[in-house]
């Protein structure tokens, strides 16, 4: 299936020079004539490198042929992080390598989708947000209560984030996967 350029909006999978991209914004600037322009930036599923590609007009941009496995998050050992296929119970290893920025939103026993291209792992496509617990986060001083404090909150996964001067250890944070703030308390 190839895209126009019009289509390639945020989170479409496409293959340039052989390699996977994942479009991660996406930018359209309509000329005169009823030609457009699209700006699209795009990460390369394979390395992590983002770069920016402009497409014009009526250009075919081909799709990539990503696989999507539902896998379960088991454990990981420092140099390896272990999955899980739910339904065959088969299990395997990724090096840490592949999983890189992933690793502070992992929690044991969650389902995940992991990307394959050509038989191999790229991308592990994490949830919008996910909770963890607070494991330790910092006092506050007493009478410095106002909304816009913010401290650094250790979670269960090893992550540090910041959040607002109420959030103490034990409460049950949602943390968006995207650029890993704080969203909201779990009540």
């Amino acid at each position: 299936m190839a895209y126009s350029p019009t289509e390639l909006k945020k989170g479409v999978v496409i293959e340039l020079d052989g390699k996977p991209f994942k479009v991660i914004e996406y930018n359209q600037k309509v000329v005169g004539r009823g030609g457009s322009i699209v700006n699209v930036k795009i990460k390369n599923l394979i390395d992590g490198s983002v770069i920016p590609k402009t497409f014009k007009g009526q250009e075919k941009i081909e799709s990539a042929e990503v696989v999507n496995q539902t896998v379960q998050y088991l454990y990981n050992d420092g140099s390896s992080y272990y999955f899980m296929d739910p339904e065959t119970f088969e299990q395997f290893e990724l090096p840490a390598d592949v999983i890189e920025e992933s690793a502070g939103f992992l929690k044991e026993a969650e389902n995940l989708t992991l990307q394959s291209f050509n038989g191999n792992v790229t991308n592990i496509e994490l949830p919008k947000n996910v909770y963890l617990t607070v494991t330790y986060a910092e006092s506050i001083t007493k009478g410095d209560t106002t909304s816009s404090v913010l401290k650094d909150a250790t979670l269960e996964t090893g992550l540090v984030v910041k959040v607002p001067a109420f959030i103490k250890t034990g409460d049950v944070i949602s943390v968006s996967t995207e650029d890993g703030s704080y969203r909201e308390r779990k009540k």
